[in-house]
């Protein structure tokens, strides 16, 4: 991968100036070079990875397996595209093994995934099955550590 983007997929917000520095080159050809990236889709987007306990903010997290039955003429994709549309989900990917797709949702409490997975989800026509796995504590995200890792949780000092 290109020093560029290994760069601002560590940090985002490293400015064009110090981006020049790091790369040994000029501000003028890291922006251009970052707007061709954007132009060819290469770069997607940018995202703040936010501490949600933090805020004092209620955020459930799911992972959920999906087996389907993919169209003859689409695929995967078709059913894909539709998950994809749902507010609650963050993610979605083909997967191997024993399910075919893997959603990430969000909701503010365990019940309003629980009621989208039933009410939303498994009524597709495309769904055979779900399996919904629950986050429970966020260790590591994006390359990004998310714990306090002095503090055991368990009441068993300090780890």
């Amino acid at each position: 991968m290109d020093k560029l983007l290994t760069l601002l997929s560590q940090n985002a917000r490293f400015t064009n100036a110090q981006l020049a520095v790091m790369l040994g080159t000029t501000e003028k050809e890291v922006e251009q070079k970052i707007e061709d990236y954007t132009k060819r889709g290469i770069i997607r987007g940018y995202k703040v990875l936010l501490d949600y306990e933090k805020l004092d903010m209620d955020l459930v997290m799911a992972f959920i397996e999906v087996k389907v039955t993919p169209k003859s003429t689409h695929g995967f994709d078709e059913i894909a595209k539709s998950i994809m549309k749902f507010h609650e989900v963050d993610s979605v990917y083909l997967i191997s093994g024993g399910y075919d797709l893997s959603v990430i949702v969000t909701g503010k409490t365990f019940r309003d995934i629980a009621i989208f997975v039933s009410s939303r989800l498994a009524p597709l026509d495309s769904v055979i099955s779900t399996r919904t796995n629950f986050v429970l504590t966020r260790y590591k995200e994006g390359g990004i550590v998310t714990c306090d890792t002095d503090v055991d949780e368990r009441g068993q000092g300090i780890l």
